[in-house]
């Protein structure tokens, strides 16, 4: 059987809105969110506290995205999910088991994170460019991971605090969008 480069927007579990699909989404979004008001509620966290906080986040998130690319393999492309949760993963890992790293090497790893997960997002919307008006909610929060990713690698001296907000931003904007997909999943299957 001959493979299509697309999978069908018929059939795609994202574009279906499957309960599972939608869980997960919701697991996402909230995961998000909370770490977003974390960071922008307690700004004067110390470097270790939200080097913690980002890790066990970025572990969820990563188990998440993988639990959901394997369950998926039968798609053309699922290895992209795969290899976005394998990356968040490893960054939250490298996260718990350096936490004193410097506010510098935290903002690396959070940008490099930041910037695989929206390429990975970018990745799936174009996959799924012929399923219809939801997908641009995909492509705007691949843009705004990705963008998220290059700020704070061009500027990783920003210090605690800083890192701080554009990560709460940064989380709390990607669980909206995030949210919005779950939502619009959710009314359609109604």
């Amino acid at each position: 059987m001959k493979r299509s480069f697309v999978d069908s927007p018929e059939t795609d579990p994202l574009v279906l809105g499957t309960g599972a699909v939608r869980a997960i989404l919701v697991l996402r979004t909230v995961l998000a969110v909370a770490f977003g008001l974390f960071a922008l509620l307690w700004p004067e966290l110390t470097l270790l506290a939200l080097t913690i906080a980002f890790g066990v986040y970025a572990i969820l998130d990563g188990v998440a995205t993988v639990v959901d690319a394997v369950r998926r393999r039968r798609r053309t492309r699922w290895w992209l999910g795969l290899l976005g949760g394998l990356a968040s993963v490893a960054a939250g890992v490298i996260a718990l088991i350096w936490p004193g790293i410097t506010a510098v090497a935290l903002a690396v790893v959070v940008g490099i994170w930041a910037l695989v997960t929206g390429l990975t997002e970018l990745a799936t919307a174009f996959r799924l460019r012929h399923a219809g008006s939801r997908i641009w909610l995909r492509v705007l929060a691949g843009a705004l991971s990705a963008a998220a990713g290059v700020l704070i690698l061009v500027w990783p001296t920003a210090g605690a605090i800083g890192l701080t907000v554009i990560v709460g931003v940064f989380a709390l904007v990607y669980g909206a969008t995030l949210g919005a997909v779950a939502v619009t999943l959710w009314l359609t299957a109604q």
